[in-house]
């Protein structure tokens, strides 16, 4: 499931996936920094991860609710889990995440939960 999701937010973003599917899936489940949020019924219905701590910071990413599952507060309440794990963290004075601030949907989940805009970021490819 981790391997499929991976590759679905991935596309879901806009991007293509990196690493090898079942090698990021591998590497994230031996880390322990994935958690999936799971319905009643124990059927997982999102996930969010975090990268490893640097210079006191975590970043929460790989945020991801499957389409047909959105709308339901399932990225929310993960996102609050694993950040409130980051924060709780020796060491960790801030904890982050990349948002498209295009997106309303994920910005204002995310600010719900007490994030704030702080900075743009861009990626750029040099070429020849």
């Amino acid at each position: 499931l981790l391997a499929r999701w991976y590759v679905e937010f991935s596309a879901a973003v806009g991007e293509a996936a990196v690493r090898d599917p079942a090698d990021w899936a591998a590497d994230r489940a031996e880390r322990g920094d994935v958690l999936f949020w799971e319905a009643p019924d124990g059927t997982p219905v999102a996930m969010a991860g975090s990268a490893p701590p640097v210079a006191g910071q975590i970043r929460v990413n790989a945020v991801y609710t499957p389409a047909h599952l959105r709308g339901r507060g399932y990225a929310g309440a993960v996102t609050a889990e694993v950040s409130r794990a980051a924060a709780r963290t020796d060491g960790v004075r801030e904890v982050l995440l990349f948002a498209d601030l295009a997106n309303p949907t994920s910005n204002g989940l995310y600010q719900r939960i007490g994030y704030r805009p702080v900075s743009d970021f861009a990626v750029h490819a040099f070429t020849g």
